[in-house]
């Protein structure tokens, strides 16, 4: 169980803060939720105590599992014989975990084909939002800001 004050990561929306853990009655039914604020999306959530593991809530993962994951280099994409809508099914599958290395790893193999081959529509919003969820994960466990975190994530892809 989480506490207050702890730094949580939310699969599919990003880091936030438990900001207080409530007993709320929604459709006559009692239970305690978690009120976590998404800092980087500007988001309030409630979160029920009890689905949180169901849902992937997991701490904010530590400043130096970060840097390893940062410093890692980039791989070869997949397989240029799989389709795009196959790409596009394995890599959201990835962010759905909510695990922040395959995160990692979905936003070096976009990063790594757009340098080659032009991301469709679809690529370009997978890679969009594994950046968004790995700065929100940034921002809060190094204590930096997007601006910061963004230019983090541009050096392990190489962009600068």
């Amino acid at each position: 169980m989480f506490e207050v004050g702890d730094k949580v990561m939310y699969p599919m929306y990003g880091a936030g803060v438990i900001q207080a853990i409530q007993e709320k009655e929604i459709l006559g039914k009692k239970q305690y939720y978690y009120m976590i604020h998404m800092p980087v999306v500007q988001l309030e959530v409630m979160i029920p105590v009890r689905k949180a593991s169901d849902l992937g809530i997991r701490p904010v993962a530590d400043p130096m599992t970060l840097d390893e994951i940062l410093s890692q280099s980039a791989k070869e994409e997949l397989d240029s014989s799989v389709k795009w809508n196959q790409r596009y099914r394995i890599y959201l599958e990835k962010i759905k975990t909510g695990n922040i290395q395959d995160e990692a790893e979905v936003i070096r193999d976009l990063a790594y084909r757009s340098k080659n081959k032009n991301l469709n529509f679809a690529e370009r919003g997978v890679l969009n939002q594994a950046k968004q969820l790995f700065i929100s994960e940034l921002v809060l466990a190094k204590e930096i800001t997007e601006i910061q975190a963004a230019h983090l994530l541009d050096q392990m892809t190489g962009k600068e």
